[in-house]
């Protein structure tokens, strides 16, 4: 357990240095829900049906941008090959990482959406219904981007595979945390059903993610 916190402190030390990932996708997610009111117009009860979906799709993108520096920094200073031949298991030093990276990079997305939300008109409630989604959801998004990071941390322009691996396996959360917000706006499904869903597709990234990511490493770097 020691190694592990320290490994996940020097990850979130790393991502929070210029340079390291995390302020990058904090300002890609804040570009991107600034911006899509000017494209949208001024429509208030256009921009308030579609703030969930804006706001999960620029969480989604700005997780998906910052995916690639979880191994590929370790890899290149050799850090990646001694946390493969210590004696912390694999598949615990991969669910360690991926929560550093949550915390670093997911986190703060969570935190800027209720001043985003009033960008996009969204009440109190409905604001609260979209963090409490992305609460939810953005540990599998991490935790399911982690094996395209781990498959593609090898390979030569690996980034273009991780996105096009990582993508498919990331709508399911994208449709359930947007239905989820959506039935609190406009109904009339209720909030629980895909908020449920949405909380089980997290739990099963966070049991098979780390077990999948190990094994792409080892099979990668043998």
């Amino acid at each position: 357990m020691t190694a592990l916190s320290a490994l996940i402190r020097r990850d979130i030390r790393i991502a929070l240095r210029v340079g390291g990932g995390a302020l990058i996708g904090v300002l890609f997610f804040l570009t991107v829900v600034v911006l899509m009111p000017f494209a949208v117009g001024p429509d208030l009860a256009l921009l308030s049906r579609l703030g969930p979906a804006i706001l999960w799709l620029g969480a989604l993108l700005a997780s998906l941008l910052t995916l690639d520096r979880l191994f590929m920094a370790d890899h290149e200073d050799g850090s990646l090959d001694l946390i493969t031949m210590s004696r912390t298991p694999l598949e615990l030093a991969c669910a360690a990482k991926a929560l550093a990276h949550w915390l670093a990079a997911g986190l703060p997305l969570i935190v800027a959406t209720p001043v985003l939300g009033l960008l996009l008109n969204l009440d109190m409630v409905a604001t609260g219904a979209v963090a409490l989604t992305l609460l939810a959801g953005t540990p599998a998004l991490t935790f399911t981007g982690m094996i395209g990071a781990a498959l593609a941390v090898t390979l030569h322009r690996g980034g273009l595979l991780m996105a096009v691996l990582v993508l498919p396996l990331s709508i399911p959360v994208l449709i359930f945390g947007v239905a989820a917000s959506q039935a609190v706006i406009v109904g009339p499904m209720t909030f629980g059903a895909p908020f449920s869903i949405l909380c089980a597709l997290s739990l099963v990234s966070l049991l098979i993610g780390p077990f999948a990511a190990a094994a792409s490493l080892r099979h990668g770097l043998d």
